[in-house]
């Protein structure tokens, strides 16, 4: 009778081992199922982020998704996080950028979609106007190449330079011809650039940068890349993934959420053209 209720006493104990087991089965399911509703997104603060948490977030709930935004100030990371896995996407870059960062660092990141374009500017420092730039005046420029590029380009439509290729969208201040006021350039990452705009005569900002830094882009910039130009296709601010991912099912909720009518309205009401939606 001993034997048999201690026998008795082990299978209850195995029985309840067994349904704890399960359950803690049960409650991974459904972790995982909750997870793969979770969207990360890497993105840069302004405007990116707050696109992403105030207009698109709410539609992706509509359908069923959770999205988490993870905030970087850098033009390094978001990529490498997306390379890794770390996050489903990021939303901070034109193709240019990519392009480039995936030549040189060995990645294999792709374009989704076009979602907006922020004209880059010329944005006063220590001098108010272009016209007023004494000789020897310098310049703070981003230095990643295709955004410095971006930056010499703007200067010569704004006639402070010439270079050897007016078109050259890889140009360096190598490629500069012709430089009447021997303009100066202090090539920094580009997050860096606004930092610096008390201690430089002017500054060249992507639009991103330009708005952290308190500036109006449509009031404050000295020289501007127009919206309806070469720049906006060429410069449009994209969701990117790793290759291989385009079409999944959270790649297809984040673009169509990113691409809607809400998203449209929500940046052409809060940015006044400082951001401009291309799709």
């Amino acid at each position: 009778m001993r034997f048999t209720k201690t026998a008795a006493a082990v299978i209850a104990a195995v029985t309840l081992t067994t349904f704890g087991l399960a359950g803690c089965g049960n409650a991974s399911t459904a972790t995982s199922s909750e997870d793969d509703k979770t969207i990360t997104v890497a993105a840069s603060p302004t405007p990116h982020a707050e696109i992403l948490n105030k207009a698109v977030k709410p539609l992706l709930e509509k359908d069923g998704y959770k999205l988490e935004v993870k905030e970087f100030t850098d033009y390094v990371q978001p990529n490498t996080a997306t390379e890794d896995g770390e996050v489903d996407a990021n939303y901070f870059q034109h193709k240019p950028y990519l392009d480039n960062f995936n030549k040189e660092k060995g990645t294999h990141l792709v374009s989704v979609e076009a979602v907006h374009f922020e004209p880059f500017g010329l944005y006063p420092g220590k001098t108010s106007s272009l016209k007023d730039l004494a000789d020897g005046a310098t310049v703070a420029v981003p230095n990643d190449a295709t955004n410095e590029a971006r930056a010499l380009l703007l200067l010569q439509d704004a006639g402070l330079i010439e270079l050897k290729d007016p078109e050259d969208i890889n140009a360096t201040p190598k490629d500069i011809s012709s430089n009447p006021k021997n303009l100066q350039f202090k090539e920094l990452e580009a997050a860096v650039v606004p930092t610096v705009i008390k201690d430089v005569d002017i500054a060249a900002l992507n639009g991103n940068y330009a708005i952290q830094a308190g500036f109006d882009p449509t009031k404050d910039a000295l020289e501007t890349e127009k919206a309806d130009g070469l720049a906006a296709k060429t410069y449009a601010n994209i969701l990117v993934v790793k290759k291989g991912n385009e079409n999944t099912a959270k790649t297809k909720e984040l673009k169509k959420a990113l691409t809607s009518s809400e998203v449209r309205d929500y940046i052409n009401d809060n940015y006044k053209g400082a951001v401009v939606p291309v799709f």
